[in-house]
């Protein structure tokens, strides 16, 4: 299928249109079939290895989530279905329901057959999906099928409506499955029920500004915009209920504000938090804001940024591409990259995709489809934004297009557990670098021991401000007693990174590192105070950017007492940038530090040992 022609001056930026994301939903949907089981139940997609949940599972993920961009292909077209998209679907749903297995085991007798959510919790996240496109479907499939069918398809899905296995954003797929229930008019009290618990329970991690953690355990990230809120605010504007999208559309509207920011100049969201393999299932909020009127985007802005993201990973060559030469969506980045795949991953999980095709349910003539492309935020001005909930900063350059996420309280640390996920636990993040999987670690402070660095630890908020962030950790394996306060205070494409250590022996060493950079862009790492003046540069291995990276690395080592470690750092990919040290006059006196910008503004951090606190004070 040929791509579609590009308008600029329908879009500017981009070149893309409707038509361009009508072709590639077909382009992905027609790559799949060959990959269907004999009754269609199951699409058991090639190459990867199998989730914990086993084979059958991930064939029942193949169904769903392919599904769902089907439904939204469909629905978006009033019905029109030129490549037979619902048929072959419908079928999939009456074999798959036929003879529902208690195993997630593939076995011959039962090719199509889906297992059960009583017996394969991974069951419950698709039946979310099967339930939302029939939903979005329901005039041309749903209300066609015979009654045996759908009681089939009833008893399936009812399941879903338990309590959720798992305490995050899983409650909100019991939701989708009622929702469509209740618009069916199936077991409708229960629906409710089911309803009204997923959304007591979510509540209680919204933390305002837009934020939800994603549980009880300071998690932050793109489930944030793509589930958290995605879920109740649709199921709000599909039943027509206009007290839940009064209660809910405000949050969503807060939350585009810092989410549109995590967007680079290239289209490419922000590579922070777990599966990152949904790739332009990030553009599913902007759209969902545009859909139901709580956006504080111009119609321009929001095709330019879904646009932007779909293109960035689509619109690639052929060998740095989302998709293998078969068409089929690769469980990574660009490419295959296994060091961001989570254990619950199959080969069909990064269809979840299909979310960011949420515009195609705007009409043609809504203006989000035919008013002029405008720039993103990072293109317009240099900016550093604070989060409030999260207590992490996003700093942006136009120069360059570059977005950089600093984060000083979001981790995935469960019940106080030492362990960290190098997408979780980095100080650092940008667009267009890292994370590191192995060896060592990009953006990272820590104490060393025969030369391995100690891992963060769960980040405590200390507080922020316009421009600075600031946490607290205890560095795990290390001595009892040992605390880290750190802050981060930038302007422009400078950073300063600023680290107490509080109760550490003396003559401990530390290592601060930099940026994890493959070609075309620039790291810069420069001591202030308490490092050697050496500066090295390590073979950092692999990250989602490239095969091979290096970081930069600052050594030095604790005193007696409180120990400070200031550096600057800067990533850009402006050609020949000046050195960072440039860029900031610093000052340092104890535990203050005074930095003057370029632009002769001043600020004062001071790192207290004795709470520990971080406060600063403008000039």
């Amino acid at each position: 299928m040929p791509i579609a022609s590009e308008n600029r001056e329908l879009s500017p930026y981009t070149g893309w249109t409707r038509e361009h994301w009508e072709r590639t939903a077909d382009q992905l949907l027609l790559a799949v079939r060959p990959h269907a089981s004999p009754g269609r139940g199951l699409i058991n997609l090639p190459g990867a290895r199998p989730s914990w949940s086993g084979p059958r599972s991930d064939g029942l993920e193949g169904y769903a989530r392919t599904w769902l961009l089907a439904a939204l292909r469909v629905a978006g077209a009033d019905g029109e279905d030129p490549h037979g998209h619902l048929d072959r679907y419908a079928d999939g749903l009456a074999s798959g329901t036929q003879h529902p297995l208690s195993t997630a085991e593939l076995t011959s007798a039962a090719p199509d057959a889906w297992p059960l959510a009583t017996h394969v919790r991974q069951a419950v996240v698709e039946s979310a999906s099967v339930a939302l496109g029939l939903r979005l479907t329901r005039p041309w499939l749903w209300d066609k099928l015979d009654d045996r069918t759908r009681q089939r398809a009833v008893d399936w899905l009812l399941p879903a409506l338990g309590p959720s296995p798992v305490d995050n954003n899983w409650w909100l797929f019991g939701l989708t499955v009622a929702g469509f229930l209740q618009d069916a008019g199936i077991e409708t009290d229960r629906a409710a029920a089911t309803i009204q618990r997923a959304l007591e329970r979510i509540d209680q991690w919204y933390l305002g500004d837009g934020w939800y953690s994603d549980g009880p355990n300071r998690s932050f990230d793109h489930y944030n915009a793509w589930a958290l809120h995605f879920y109740p605010v649709l199921h709000a504007h599909l039943g027509g209920d206009q007290e839940l999208l009064d209660r809910y559309g405000p949050r969503l509207h807060a939350q585009l504000d810092a989410h549109t920011r995590l967007f680079g100049a290239d289209g490419a969201p922000l590579p922070y938090g777990r599966s990152l393999t949904y790739r332009f299932a990030a553009a599913a909020a902007p759209w969902l804001g545009a859909l139901t009127g709580h956006t504080p985007l111009t119609p321009g802005a929001t095709r330019r940024l879904a646009s932007g993201t779909l293109k960035y990973f689509l619109d690639r060559p052929a060998d740095r591409g989302a998709t293998d030469p078969d068409g089929l969506l690769t469980l990574g980045w660009h490419g295959p990259y296994p060091p961001v795949i989570q254990h619950y991953s199959g080969p069909a999980s990064p269809y979840w995709a299909a979310k960011g095709y949420l515009g195609l349910l705007l009409p043609p003539d809504h203006p989000a489809w035919t008013a002029v492309e405008e720039p993103l935020p990072v293109e317009t001005e240099d900016a550093a934004v604070t989060l409030g909930p999260p207590n992490m900063l996003i700093q942006s350059t136009a120069a360059d297009g570059l977005v950089r996420l600093h984060n000083h309280g979001s981790n995935s640390h469960v019940d106080g557990g030492a362990d960290e996920d190098p997408c979780y636990s980095r100080f650092a993040y940008s667009t267009a670098t890292g994370p590191t999987s192995v060896g060592v670690p990009d953006n990272h402070f820590g104490l060393l021991a025969q030369g391995v660095s100690t891992s963060r630890g769960p980040a405590v908020p200390l507080g922020h401000g316009p421009g600075w962030a600031a946490s607290l950790s205890e560095p795990h394996p290390g001595p009892p007693g040992v605390r880290i306060v750190s802050a981060t205070l930038v302007h422009g494409r400078a950073e300063l990174r600023a680290h107490l250590v509080i109760g550490a022996a003396p003559g401990t060493p530390v290592r601060q590192t930099g940026w994890a950079t493959t070609p075309g862009r620039t790291a810069q790492l420069h001591p202030v105070h308490g490092y050697a003046a050496a500066v090295r540069q390590l073979a950092a291995g692999s990250t989602l950017f490239g095969p091979a990276s290096v970081v930069q690395a600052l050594h030095g080592a604790t005193s007696a007492g409180s120990s400070l470690f200031i550096a600057l750092a800067s990533l850009t990919a402006e050609p020949d940038p000046s050195p960072v040290h440039t860029l900031a006059d610093i000052q340092v006196t104890g535990h203050t530090v005074q930095v003057t910008w370029p632009n002769g503004t001043t600020c004062r951090l001071v790192l207290d040992s004795a709470s520990p606190t971080v406060r600063t004070e403008d000039r």
